[in-house]
C-alpha cells in the first residue's frame, strides 16, 4: 500500500531509465555496429582482393594480348609481301600465256608467214631463259624469307657465272642479281637487329652477312648486340645497388667483364681478329666503352664518399675488375691502365672524405659515429691509460684507433699495392693532427698557439700533474708502438715478429718486415719524428718547471758557480741534485702509469736529461755572467760547473740508456766554460783536478745519494716541490745495465750491480734508436 501511494505521488519516476539499462542498451548498439562495421570491411576487403586479382588476370591477358598482336602484325606483313609475290607471279603468268594464244592463233591463220615465226621464234627462249629462271626462284625465296636457301643458290651461281665474276660490265642480269643480294642483305639485318634475337640466330645471320662480304657490318653488330645485353642486365640490377653497398660493384665488375670477354671470344670465332687487326682493334674500343661505363655505374651508385661503405665499394670494385683485367690480357685486351686512369681519381676522393670524418670523429669531442666498433681489442689497451689521466683524452686515443682501423679494414689486397702509399701518407697526417691535440692539452701551450685546425675544439680539461701527462704520452706511443703496426700486419700481410721484451713479456709489438713493404721505411721515419715532437714537448716543460720558479725567475743561475763555495763533500750543485730526485720522482710514477712501457720510460728520462744540458749551453743570460769582466770568477765556480756536468752524464750512464749524446751536449758546455775562464786569466790546467777525479767524483755522489737521500731532500726543499718522495730510503728507480746486451755501445757504470733498484727501462738500444718499428737495417 505504501509502494502504491508513493507511485500516485511521484508519477514521474515511471518514465526514469536507469543506468545500467542505458549502459546496456548503448553496448549493445555498439557491439552490433562494431559487428556490422566490420563484416562490411570484410566484404570490401574481399572486394577489393577479388577486384585486385581480377586487375591482375586481365594485365596478365593484356600482355599476352599484345604480344600476340605483335604476332599477328609480323605474320600479316609476311602474308602480304607472300600474296604480292604470287600476285607478280601469277599477272607474268596470265600475260605469258596470253602472248603464246595471240601467237599460235596468228600462226594458225598466215602459215606461210616467215616474218611473223621469226617475231614469235623468241619467246619460247625467253620463257626458258636459266638465268630468267634463277632470278625468279630467287625472288620466291627472298619472299618467303628463305634466306639459307637463297645465300646458297646465290653463292652457287656467283661461282659458276663467268658474267658474275671479277671486275666485268653491269649487265642487265649483274644488276639484278646485285638488288637482289641487297635484298637479302637488308633481311639478314632486319633479322640482327630484332631485340629478342637469340646468340644461336644472331650467329647464323652474321655469317651469312660474312658470306655476302659484310664483315664489318656483321662485327658492328656483333658488338652491339652484346653492349645490348649487358646494359639490359645492369639495368635490371641497378635497383638492388643499395640494398648492397659494399659488394655491388663486384656484381657489376662481373657483368661487364664477363660480356667484354664473351664478345672478344665471339669475334675471334667468327672473324678471325689474328688475321684482321682492325676487328681487334675495334673490340679493344668497344671494351674500353663499357669499362667507362662501368665506372660511371660504380660513382653513380655508391654510397656516400665518406662512409666507409663508399671505401669497401671502391676497393672491391678495384680488385676485382683488376682482376677480371688480367685474365683478359690472354685475349689481347689490355685494360688495366685505363681503368686505373678513369678510377683513381675516384679513390682519391674516397680516401680523403673518410680520412676527413675520422679528423672530424677524432678531435670533435661532441661528435659520434655509431659505426666504429667498441669491442676492439684496442679498447682495453688504451683504457689502462684512462685511469691516470682525463677520460676524454683516452676516447680521443680509443677513437683514433678505432676508425684507422675502420678504414684499414675496408682495403683489399690490390687496393693496397695501388693505394698503399696514400693512405700510409693519410695516416701519418692524421697522426700528426692526432699528436698536436694532445699537445694542446699539455701545460704551457696557449690556446692561439699555432694548431688552426683544432681551434674549433674544446678540450675539458689539461694534464697537469706528471701521471696524466705520461699518461698521454703512454696512449701515442702505444699507437705508434703496438697497435697501429697490428692493423697494418693484418692489411699488409706481413710477418709479426715479436719485439724484445726481457723474461718472455707478453706486450710483444709487431714489426713490419721492411722488405716486404718498402714504402713503409720512410713512413715509420715520419711517424717516429711525428712522436718525437710531444716527447720533446713534454720534457722541455717538464725541464723549464724545473728551472724557472713559480715567480718566473731562474733557479740555475750562474751565481752558483761565483758566489758559493764547494764543500769537501764534492757533491753536485744543488739543482742536480733537485734533477736527481725529480727524475727519480717521474721514475717512481712512470713504473705506474707506463707498466710495460719500458721503451717509452728509456726515450724519456734519456731526452729530460739531454734536454737540460741543451737549455744549459743555449741560454745566453747564463753565459753572459761568466763573460761579464766586473764579475769575478774563482776557479771552484769551474770545478763545480765540470762536476755537474760529469754527474748528468753519469746519471745518463747509470741508467742504462745512451749517454754518449749527453756526453757530447756536456762537452760543449765543459769546453766553453774552459775557454770563458781561459780568457779570464784563470788556467786549467793548474787549477782543476784530472778528468778521473771528475768521474768518480759524480759517481760517489750517485752513490752517496742513492744510498741516504738527506742531501736530495735538502735540495728538493730548497726548490719548494710538492711531491713528496714515496719510498722511506729515497732510492731512485733506475735500470740495471745489461753487460751483454750493451757492452757493445755503452760504457758500464761499477754503479749499476746494486740489486736493490729496479729496472726504469729494458728496452734495448737498437729500441732507442727506432722508437716506431724494429727496422732490420737499425
Amino acid at each position: 500500500m505504501e509502494s502504491s501511494e508513493e507511485d500516485d505521488d511521484l508519477p514521474s519516476i515511471e518514465s526514469i531509465t536507469p543506468q545500467s539499462k542505458i549502459d546496456s542498451v548503448h553496448q549493445s548498439l555498439t557491439e552490433k555496429g562494431i559487428r556490422k562495421l566490420c563484416c562490411e570491411l570484410l566484404d570490401l576487403k574481399d572486394a577489393v582482393e577479388n577486384m585486385c586479382g581480377d586487375m591482375r588476370t586481365k594485365y596478365l591477358a593484356f600482355l599476352r594480348i599484345s604480344e600476340e598482336a605483335v604476332e599477328m602484325e609480323h605474320e600479316l606483313v609476311e602474308l602480304r609481301k607472300h600474296i604480292s609475290s604470287q600476285g607478280i607471279l601469277v599477272q607474268d603468268l596470265m600475260s605469258g600465256l596470253g602472248r603464246e594464244m595471240d601467237e599460235w592463233k596468228r600462226s594458225s591463220g598466215d602459215a606461210d608467214d616467215s616474218d611473223s615465226f621469226e617475231d614469235n621464234e623468241p619467246l619460247p627462249n625467253e620463257i626458258t631463259d636459266p638465268k630468267s629462271e634463277f632470278l625468279e626462284k630467287i625472288d620466291l625465296l627472298l619472299a618467303e624469307h628463305k634466306v639459307d636457301e637463297a645465300l646458297e643458290a646465290m653463292d652457287a651461281e656467283e661461282r659458276n657465272s663467268p658474267e658474275l665474276k671479277g671486275a666485268a660490265e653491269m649487265s642487265s642480269y649483274k644488276s639484278a642479281f646485285t638488288k637482289r643480294k641487297a635484298v637479302l642483305e637488308e633481311q639478314l639485318l632486319r633479322i640482327c637487329k630484332q631485340p629478342s634475337v637469340s646468340v644461336a640466330e644472331l650467329k647464323h645471320a652474321l655469317n651469312g652477312l660474312i658470306r655476302l662480304g659484310k664483315g664489318p657490318s656483321a662485327h658492328q653488330l656483333l658488338l652491339k648486340f652484346y653492349a645490348t645485353s649487358l646494359h639490359r642486365r645492369i639495368e635490371a640490377f641497378l635497383p638492388s645497388c643499395s640494398t648492397c653497398p659494399n659488394t655491388f660493384p663486384a656484381t657489376l665488375s662481373k657483368l661487364v667483364f664477363s660480356n667484354i670477354s664473351l664478345a672478344a671470344k665471339e669475334s675471334a670465332a667468327m672473324f678471325g681478329d689474328d688475321d684482321n687487326p682492325a676487328y681487334s682493334n675495334k673490340v679493344v674500343q668497344w671494351a674500353e666503352r663499357e669499362v667507362e661505363y662501368l665506372v660511371r655505374l660504380v660513382k653513380e651508385n655508391a654510397a656516400p664518399s665518406e662512409t666507409v661503405y663508399a671505401l669497401r665499394a671502391a676497393s672491391v670494385c678495384l680488385q676485382d675488375c683488376l682482376n677480371y683485367c688480367k685474365v683478359l690480357e690472354p685475349q689481347g685486351l689490355i685494360l688495366s691502365k685505363l681503368f686505373l686512369v678513369l678510377f683513381r681519381p675516384y679513390v682519391e676522393e674516397v680516401l680523403e672524405l673518410n680520412f676527413r670524418r675520422a679528423r672530424k670523429v677524432i678531435f670533435d669531442l661532441n661528435e659520434t659515429d655509431e659505426g666504429l666498433e667498441s669491442s676492439s681489442d684496442f679498447v682495453a689497451v688504451l683504457s689502462e691509460f684512462a685511469i691516470a689521466s682525463d677520460t676524454t683524452m683516452t676516447d680521443c686515443s680509443i677513437r683514433f684507433m678505432q676508425i684507422v682501423q675502420d678504414i684499414l679494414e675496408q682495403l683489399t689486397h690490390l687496393a693496397v699495392l695501388h693505394f698503399g702509399e696514400s693512405v700510409l701518407a693519410r695516416v701519418l697526417q692524421l697522426y700528426d693532427k692526432y699528436i698536436d691535440f694532445l699537445i694542446k692539452a699539455l701545460p704551457g701551450h696557449a690556446d692561439e698557439d699555432a694548431l688552426p685546425e683544432l681551434q674549433d675544439h674544446t678540450i675539458l680539461t689539461r694534464a697537469e700533474t706528471d701521471s696524466e701527462q705520461l699518461a698521454l704520452l703512454g696512449a701515442a706511443f702505444t699507437i705508434l708502438d703496438e697497435l697501429l703496426p697490428k692493423s697494418l700486419v693484418k692489411v699488409w700481410n706481413l710477418e709479426i715478429e715479436n719485439g724484445g721484451g726481457d723474461g718472455g713479456d707478453s706486450s710483444s709489438s709487431p714489426s713490419l718486415i721492411s722488405s716486404s713493404a718498402p714504402e713503409l721505411k720512410e713512413w715509420k721515419r715520419h711517424m717516429a719524428q711525428s712522436f718525437d715532437k710531444l716527447r720533446n714537448y713534454f720534457c722541455l716543460q717538464f725541464v723549464l718547471s724545473f728551472i724557472y720558479s713559480r715567480e718566473g725567475l731562474t733557479r740555475l743561475d750562474a751565481l752558483i758557480y761565483l758566489t758559493e763555495t764547494p764543500d769537501d763533500l764534492h757533491l753536485p750543485s744543488l739543482p742536480f741534485q733537485a734533477l736527481f730526485s725529480k727524475l727519480q720522482q717521474l721514475a717512481i710514477i712512470a713504473g705506474d702509469v707506463l707498466l710495460g712501457k719500458e721503451k717509452l720510460q728509456k726515450i724519456l728520462l734519456a731526452r729530460l736529461t739531454e734536454t737540460v744540458i741543451i737549455w744549459l749551453s743555449n741560454e745566453q743570460e747564463f753565459w753572459s755572467a761568466f763573460e761579464d769582466e766586473s764579475t769575478p770568477l774563482q776557479p771552484s765556480g769551474l770545478q763545480q760547473l765540470i762536476l755537474d756536468m760529469n754527474f748528468t752524464v753519469e746519471i745518463a750512464r747509470f741508467a742504462g740508456y745512451p749517454f754518449k749524446v749527453v756526453q757530447n751536449h756536456a762537452s760543449v758546455v765543459i769546453n766553453r766554460a774552459i775557454n770563458i775562464f781561459s780568457s779570464r786569466g784563470i788556467n786549467p790546467q793548474s787549477s782543476l783536478p784530472k778528468a778521473e777525479w771528475f768521474t768518480e767524483a759524480a759517481k760517489s755522489a750517485i752513490n752517496r745519494l742513492l744510498m741516504g737521500s738527506d742531501e736530495a731532500s735538502e735540495a728538493e726543499e730548497e726548490y719548494e716541490c710538492e711531491e713528496e718522495e714515496e719510498e722511506e730510503g729515497g732510492h731512485i728507480v733506475l735500470p740495471e745495465i745489461d753487460d751483454d746486451e750493451h757492452s757493445d755501445s755503452l760504457e758500464t757504470s761499477s754503479l749499476s750491480t746494486m740489486d736493490s733498484f729496479e729496472s726504469f727501462a729494458s728496452a734495448s738500444m737498437a729500441d732507442l734508436e727506432s722508437p716506431s718499428f724494429t727496422d732490420s737495417e737499425s
